[in-house]
């Protein structure tokens, strides 16, 4: 108002020798500008408007649409990397910077916006055409609105934008992006807030992805804000037939109906004597719904009621019949048609068809919209109180980048690391929060005890201060470690009360006292370790003194024994020409450094040095055996802090020797995942080779498929599909891992340990390498692996690639639905083979006679057909027709979200018990039968690998 009155009276000065006409003129004339812009500002208001710009250098107005736009970087300083895009990738996104956050399968970055409570919005995602960081791969990532998965952006397909619908149902809504394959990118972030007039069918149970909205009859301008209030984008119509007309009138208004689009894009429509047909065919295959809303706007004046009349089908449905445009108790020439479909081979034929004797149909503008179910994702107050604690964390550790990442949905379709989490009706709990040995410092976060359904809680080995926490009577807690932390106080009184506590690990807290409140000492199943520390006493200035002897002498002991392994260990690897992996080997307190080789082109991590004595300690000198592999034999050790251990040694008789041992050590010092056993270190004295891992306290797959923990408890079938899928999920890694591919080579149920949750890990990397980039270098004079899982193309060419695992894999899979052993000898000679013997009741749809007795009735139909599906694509003869390990992570994540899902409404139906099956998929690719030129048949594999 100020801007406009001095330039008023600048004016005014400049002009003040004019006539009083012309000076009332010029007065009238400012006063009428300044009247109109105070009435269109509430019109073109911007208010609840989010527009993020991904890496802009500042914050900007698009002169076109007025809108401003917000840089991102605050939102994301220091994750992500900013990349700027030059033609010819950017091809209609109008912006030229993308954020590109780091790759890997199950990756989720999210971005957090404020929205309010029962209010409709309009979320908008622009992601630059065709870019993919490696040109070699495809980059693949879904799109999530909180826990509800909308849409997936692939490079190949060139998707541009990603853009759903929504009510609010909390106070904001998360925006991620989830990696399946290569590094998720982003360019533009939009919020816009919407009347609920604009889609009344819209509820909170619902997430609408739009598929189209289309300006019928437009081709020249695509309209936007501020004609569109909401800011939905109208696209030009490109696609005419012969005989349609286009007309316009750009005069016309709405009369007596408040209409949901734009005047501008009601203005141009298409006609057609007959009928006009709109066809959509890039949709998603399968089953899925839609809604599609058609809009009409009367533009030839002269028509009167029940002239514009036509019949509305949808795929050849008939959806509307004698639909007049005019027609209906009001005057009005707006109308609206909404209409609910399906689609299973990806095709909406939506045909507007004339009656006889009236004017032929008549469309402006249309949307088609999929329909998706909202998750309901984690338990909110489990939310509320997660993020409580990520702040608590973040603030005393902000560069921790795992907290950092800890974004979106803790539990769905993914728990961040550090999580666990268990269904809860049709949502998901945190049961579990494993934050040990993270370096963490600052206090205990408080809002820990706030969880109401956390069971386990393992805090141990990082720097925590503060005194103990104390938790309500109403707490699940079962087991809690706090160990090797900087904690004071003492254990409260409210560990008395908790009702399923069974573990309480405090030892090495130096100001913790060892009395245990009264309700806690006659516990008989409570498990506590107070005073099992090594090496650590109370008295503070006591400790410092032994902390400045033992370092000292550390230091003086690590120099000299790097010298002694470092020579030792040269001459032991000269010849195998990797003297150049250990030039760079650091010593530190007997912690050794290993690089990787270049072949891996991995990071190294480190790893401990254990002496012979310490690993005889441990075992009790090997007394506890745990099994027996082709490296050698496996025991039980403890360590001196008290974590448990698996010892794997070499054994004099055993076919495999230093490569195997090398690579194993080699690989597991560069790579880290949830689901890989863990290697904690190694010894290499007095011609021992041994391994130290992590102990897993449930054994193997195999132990629990056909060993002895078969007999002590039944494997259920949702236990047996989590278990797959832990293992599918370390494969993936492997397989995806940085430059290199990783194959595992000898992937079998033996090798897929437990731990104390059930969960798998992956083990055994003697024989994992590099896949080759160029199959001419891939072969092998020998075949490597398991009889049983070998893949029969393999053994016939030698060409070493991650297909072989996915066929063991396979195998695996089958095992799973079973129970049977890959290869019996015992049985009849076309039985040798579990893959043959399956694959033959599977062809012909009777897997109820293959199931394992042990888990029938047990399961839902859909899930175990989705999982037989797999292990039959999987076990494909031709490499070639097998899928990838991150569609077989994500065909598992279906099946178990099915089984989850289903497990508690379980009917005698939902089995395959009875006349209820599922087909081979119609789509399935099946190879061609094999030809004297191609692979040899899995019989004859097995009996040349026969023991």
């Amino acid at each position: 108002m100020d801007y406009e009155l001095r330039n008023l009276l600048g004016r005014l000065n400049d002009k003040k020798m004019m006539g009083l006409v012309n000076l009332a003129t010029s007065i009238g004339f400012y006063l009428l500008c300044f009247f109109l812009l105070l009435l269109t500002q509430p019109v073109c208001s911007q208010d609840g408007f989010v527009s993020l710009q991904c890496c802009a250098p500042s914050n900007t107005t698009d002169p076109s649409t007025n809108i401003s736009w917000n840089s991102d970087v605050n939102l994301f300083s220091g994750i992500g990397k900013c990349q700027e895009i030059s033609a010819p990738v950017v091809t209609n996104t109008g912006y030229i910077w993308a954020r590109i956050f780091s790759q890997g399968p199950g990756n989720k970055w999210c971005y957090n916006l404020t929205t309010t409570n029962n209010q409709n919005y309009l979320i908008r995602g622009t992601f630059l055409d065709g870019l993919s960081i490696n040109p070699s791969i495809d980059t693949i990532f879904n799109i999530l609105f909180g826990a509800t998965s909308i849409g997936q952006v692939n490079s190949s397909d060139n998707t541009s934008v990603v853009e759903g619908i929504f009510r609010a149902t909390n106070h904001y809504i998360d925006f991620c992006l989830v990696g399946e394959n290569g590094s998720p990118y982003i360019s533009k972030l939009e919020l816009r807030p919407f009347d609920d007039f604009l889609y009344p069918e819209l509820d909170s149970s619902y997430v609408l992805k739009v598929v189209s909205r289309v300006d019928v009859g437009n081709t020249k301008k695509v309209f936007r804000y501020p004609y569109d209030r909401s800011d939905r984008i109208w696209a030009t119509s490109t696609s005419l037939s012969k005989s349609t007309i286009t007309i316009s009138n750009t005069s016309i208004s709405v009369i007596g109906a408040n209409a949901s689009v734009p005047v501008q894009v009601l203005q141009t429509a298409l006609t057609d004597k007959r009928q006009l047909q709109f066809i959509q065919d890039d949709l998603e295959v399968g089953s899925k719904s839609y809604l599609i809303f058609l809009y009409f706007l009367e533009l030839e004046g002269s028509v009167k009621k029940g002239e514009r009349v036509f019949d509305i089908y949808v795929n050849g449905e008939k959806k509307y019949e004698h639909f007049d445009v005019l027609g209906g108790g009001t005057i009005s020439n707006y109308k609206k048609a909404a209409l609910n479909a399906s689609s299973e081979n990806g095709i909406l034929n939506v045909t507007l068809v004339g009656v006889p004797h009236r004017l032929g149909p008549i469309c402006n503008a249309y949307e088609i919209l999929q329909v998706h179910t909202r998750s309901e994702g984690t338990v909110q107050q489990d939310v509320d109180v997660v993020m409580e604690i990520r702040d608590e964390l973040i603030a005393s550790n902000p560069q921790n980048e795992v907290l950092l990442s800890w974004a979106g949905d803790p539990c769905l379709p993914l728990p961040w690391q550090g999580l666990g989490c268990e269904p809860r009706n049709s949502s998901a709990a945190i049961n579990s929060l494993d934050l040990s040995s993270w370096n963490l410092q600052g206090s205990l976060p408080p809002h820990i005890t706030e969880l109401a359904n956390l069971k386990e809680l393992n805090l141990s080995f990082n720097h925590f201060t503060g005194i103990f926490l104390s938790f309500p009577e109403s707490s699940m807690l079962t087991s809690m470690d706090v160990r090797n932390n900087e904690l004071t106080g003492s254990v409260t009184e409210s560990f008395s009360s908790l009702p399923y506590l069974t573990q309480l690990y405090y030892g090495c807290n130096f100001q913790v006292s060892n009395r245990l409140p009264p309700g806690l000492l006659n516990r008989s199943n409570l498990t506590t370790d107070f005073g099992n520390c090594v090496g650590r006493v109370s008295s503070p200035s006591m400790h410092q003194i032994i902390i400045g002897i033992v370092t000292g002498g550390s230091i003086l002991f690590a120099v000299a024994a790097s010298f002694i392994f470092v020579g030792i260990y040269k001459q032991r690897l000269m010849a195998r020409g990797i003297l150049d992996q250990l030039q760079n080997l650091n010593t530190k307190n007997q912690i050794f450094s290993l690089p990787s080789s270049n072949e891996f082109s991995l990071a190294s991590r480190s790893i401990q040095a254990f002496t012979l004595e310490c690993i005889k300690t441990a075992t009790r000198n090997y007394k506890t055996l745990l099994g027996e592999g082709g490296f050698g034999s496996v025991y039980h050790g403890t360590l001196s802090d008290g974590q448990e251990v698996a010892v794997k040694v070499r054994s004099a008789t055993s076919t495999q020797g230093s490569s195997e041992f090398d690579n194993e050590l080699k690989l597991l010092s560069s790579i880290r995942h949830e689901n890989l056993v863990p290697l904690l270190g190694y010894c290499c004295e007095s011609h021992q080779m041994i391994l130290v891992y992590h102990f897993m306290s449930n054994g193997s797959l195999h132990d629990h498929l056909n060993g002895e923990a078969a007999e002590q408890k039944i494997l259920d079938w949702p236990t047996r599909l989590s278990i797959a899928l832990g293992a599918a999920r370390g494969l993936a890694y492997l397989h995806t891992f940085s430059d290199c591919n990783i194959v595992h080579g000898d992937v079998k149920s033996s090798n897929i340990l437990l731990d104390h949750n059930m969960c798998a890990k992956l083990a055994d990397f003697g024989f994992s390498e590099c896949a080759p980039q160029n199959r001419d270098e891939g072969s092998y004079l020998e075949v490597r692996g398991t009889a049983g899982y070998v893949d029969p193309e393999f053994y016939s060419t030698q060409h070493f690639s991650a297909k072989i695992d996915i066929f063991s894999f396979g195998v695996v899979l089958l095992e799973i639905l079973t129970g049977q052993e890959p290869l019996n000898i015992q049985q009849p000679h076309k039985e040798w083979s579990l893959v043959e013997w399956a694959k033959s009741f599977i062809m012909d749809s009777r897997i109820e006679e293959i199931v394992d007795p042990a888990i029938k009735s047990g399961y839902h139909a859909e899930a175990m057909w989705k999982v037989v599906e797999v292990a039959l694509a999987c076990t494909e003869s031709h490499s070639e027709y097998r899928p990838c390990m991150i569609d077989v992570v994500r065909e598992l994540e279906d099946a178990l979200i099915i089984e989850r899902n289903a497990s508690e409404n379980m009917t005698s139906t939902d089995s395959l018990g009875g006349s209820y099956h599922f087909p081979i998929k119609k789509n399935m690719i099946i190879s061609p039968p094999l030809t004297p030129t191609e692979p040899l048949l899995l019989s004859q594999a097995f009996t040349s690998l026969q023991p």
